[in-house]
């Protein structure tokens, strides 16, 4: 199993900037794929940022040019940087994992999630 932890998570004035942290542990070396993905009461879950093991990075439009997504050369830890934040980012953010070995086979996982708020 793959374990993940998300911390940096808080609160912050519009414009302002977070980084965001996901610690993984277990069996990290068989990981294909990483993402970052939020959720906000009454709505569903939507991916922020995702990365390969190839290093291909895709992001959602809505925070293209403002969060940055990177990682470690062990894939021990990842970072969201976010930058530029507006209100409506305000949301709890999940740290994934997916094992990838087949288009049939797969594990997915996922961390508890930090809180950032933006608010003036």
């Amino acid at each position: 199993q793959v374990h993940l932890v998300e911390s940096g998570g808080g609160l912050v004035q519009p414009g302002g900037s977070l980084r965001l942290s996901c610690a993984a542990s277990g069996t990290i070396s068989s990981i294909t794929h990483m993402g970052w993905y939020r959720q906000v009461p009454g709505k569903q879950r939507e991916l922020v940022a995702a990365l390969t093991n190839d290093g291909s990075k895709t992001y959602n439009d809505s925070v293209k040019g403002r969060f940055t997504m990177s990682r470690d050369n062990a894939w021990t830890t990842v970072y969201l940087e976010m930058n530029s934040l507006k209100p409506e980012d305000t949301a709890v953010y999940y740290c994934n994992a997916a094992i990838v070995r087949s288009s049939i086979l797969s594990s997915v996982y996922w961390g508890q999630g930090t809180q950032v708020t933006v608010s003036s």
